[in-house]
């Protein structure tokens, strides 16, 4: 069966490059379709639409470049194609959870077929060349109501924030949102779904994990964090000369790319990790997407994140719900936020096909984190509200004068054996950015009102006395 991809130029901000050059799931999304493709296609033809696949009477599989799907729909697709013996074009019910709460938004690849009552995309299988008439194929997404962790009732109407988590993954992808959905809860996320699935319907696999687990804990020369249930070696996969410290805990389903450090404390959670990526002491990823060559210092946080190739998030930063490009650093004792106080829904900007600008759009999300581009570069000290974007080749710096400390802080000059009644050494004392005169507060305690002074750095500065 020959590929034919349809071209989709549209670009996607904040990154400015196309879905099939972003990463989804530690790939570009080109190389994520050819290599779920693999086992059913050969060769392969770029169009810019159906019309310009060339007649002939080859079996061809048809999509276009900006879908992300996993290996359960697409095997699922071609199967039943196949089996139908017809020219097909996928689709999918009026009441598939995954697609109606999480797919529609944001997008115009997936849409309703009003005259067979389905929503379709631009996914084909022809038996014998182009068809001028597929019909629709509906597959069914199997998807699983799944929380992510317990909230107060203001958050979430009934105390739990829950995606509709698919075993067969589809998206298309038109906005940085759907990158989220297809690194997270598409992806790393659907992973402990599906497993979570197989181990309810094969008592082989729950035996199978069941016995490895009891294995690696008597093993004496296994890897001390192996000892847990959701750690043994089905569940978490090691790659090439990794050096893992002992008090990490590893939760699965996991994998971990080659020559990965991970420090002392580190919680890493139903996470994909890349290769050559650092992970310092205290750090905590849980269902998250790590890329090659990203490096995380002591006690960062990322929850539901994804860090494309070659980035960095500092100390004490925590991201959730977000997408990093690749290039980026991220300093220390930034958070970034993901729910909107005000209990409005969150919205973010997308540019609809043929519009002139982009406009204000709900996500459909009760939470959402942000978007920052590639090439990036943030200073300390950032508060990002929720579906905010940060465009590519940007540097923001943290300035804010009653905060930021932006100069030299200067001890004013006096005796160096100045000392006060209490035999302390005297201080210059400031309220950033000023300065307090302590020689005119009259025995005050706390220094207060016009003594309030500018800060002043010219190599004349009054003396404290």
């Amino acid at each position: 069966m020959k590929r034919i991809i349809i071209r989709e130029h549209t670009l996607i901000p904040p990154f400015g490059e196309p879905a099939r050059d972003l990463r989804v799931l530690n790939k570009p999304l080109w190389v994520l379709q050819r290599d779920l493709l693999a086992p059913y296609c050969r060769g392969a033809l770029e169009v810019d639409s159906l019309e310009e696949i060339p007649p002939g009477n080859e079996e061809l599989f048809v999509y276009r470049d900006n879908l992300f799907f996993n290996e359960y729909l697409i095997a699922a697709f071609i199967r039943m194609a196949r089996s139908s013996g017809r020219a097909c074009r996928i689709a999918f019910a009026r009441d598939d959870a995954a697609i109606v709460t999480h797919a529609l938004h944001l997008q115009e690849g997936i849409r309703l077929d009003e005259r067979h009552g389905v929503y379709v995309a631009d996914m084909f299988y022809f038996p014998r060349g182009p068809d001028a008439d597929p019909e629709p194929l509906v597959i069914d997404t199997l998807p699983r109501e799944m929380g992510y962790y317990h909230v107060p009732s203001y958050m979430a109407r009934h105390g739990d924030l829950v995606f509709q988590v698919p075993m067969r993954a589809f998206l298309s992808i038109e906005n940085w949102v759907h990158l989220f959905l297809a690194n997270s809860p598409f992806g790393v996320f659907s992973w402990g779904r599906i497993h979570e699935q197989l181990v309810e319907e094969s008592w082989k696999e729950k035996i199978a994990v069941s016995l490895t687990t009891l294995i690696e804990r008597l093993n004496p020369f296994a890897p001390p964090w192996r000892n847990h249930f959701l750690s043994c070696s089905r569940l978490v996969k090691i790659g090439k000369n990794c050096s893992i410290d002992p008090t990490a805990i590893i939760h699965g389903p996991t994998v971990i790319g080659n020559n990965v450090y991970i420090g002392a404390g580190v919680v890493i959670t139903n996470s994909l990790i890349g290769d050559n990526v650092n992970i310092m002491q205290g750090s905590q990823v849980m269902l998250s997407v790590v890329s090659d060559r990203c490096y995380l210092p002591f006690n960062a946080g990322l929850f539901m994140t994804t860090l494309m190739e070659n980035s960095m998030v500092a100390q004490l930063s925590c991201l959730q719900l977000c997408v990093v490009g690749r290039n980026t650093f991220i300093g220390a004792g930034n958070i970034f936020t993901d729910f909107h106080l005000l209990n409005r829904p969150i919205r973010t900007f997308h540019r609809w096909k043929g519009a002139e600008k982009p406009e204000l759009v709900e996500v459909g999300l009760p939470v959402l984190g942000s978007a920052v581009g590639h090439n990036v570069k943030i200073g300390s000290g950032f508060v990002v509200y929720p579906a905010r974007m940060i465009e590519s080749n940007t540097v923001l710096l943290y300035s804010a004068p009653d905060t930021a400390i932006g100069h030299n802080v200067v001890h004013l000059a006096g005796d160096d054996d100045d000392v006060d009644e209490n035999g302390e050494p005297r201080r210059t004392v400031y309220r950033w950015p000023h300065r307090y005169d302590l020689a005119n507060q009259n025995g005050d305690d706390e220094p207060h009102g016009p003594m309030l002074v500018s800060m002043s750095f010219a190599p004349t500065v009054p003396a404290r006395r």
